[in-house]
């Protein structure tokens, strides 16, 4: 069954269930791959249907981060919610040591050494990690092999 479908048959289930909040979620993202299909006049892959749900993922992350400098509990807690209801249609999300390991593989790869080659190493690195591993985190060790 592929995501699209999934995502159908589970929004059905919600409706039955009278999940309302999963419900919306579901529908917001069918609604974002549909608009994606639109805009591109193509039907979009399983790997253009899962970067589209990380996108949508990476967008709550952003917005808990803002709600929690705004001490809105109420909207961190909702989103978190949103959150949780997306991370099972993306694929198994890789652990900080895997990868850390995919990062020294890449920074040997390109024999990046400073900051400034942290371009080639993120051009080797992320086809592996899409969708599979969030971006701040990947950004951030990736920066801490290339300063030490």
């Amino acid at each position: 069954m592929s995501l699209k479908e999934q995502l159908t048959a589970d929004m059905k289930e919600a409706m039955k269930n009278k999940e309302k909040d999963r419900l919306a979620v579901i529908r917001m993202v069918r609604g974002a791959i549909r608009q994606q299909e639109i805009d591109g006049q193509k039907e979009l892959g399983e790997d253009d249907v899962i970067a589209v749900i990380s996108k949508e993922v990476k967008m709550r992350r952003d917005s808990i981060e803002e709600f929690q400098k705004g001490g809105r509990e109420d909207l961190v807690e909702k989103t978190q919610a949103e959150i949780d209801v997306l991370m099972p249609y993306l694929p198994a999300q890789l652990s900080e040591e895997e990868v850390k390991e995919l990062v020294k593989a890449a920074v040997e790869q390109t024999g990046a050494a400073t900051p400034k080659d942290m371009g080639k190493v993120m051009g080797v690195l992320m086809p592996k990690v899409k969708g599979r591993a969030d971006g701040k985190m990947v950004n951030n060790i990736v920066k801490s092999f290339l300063q030490g």
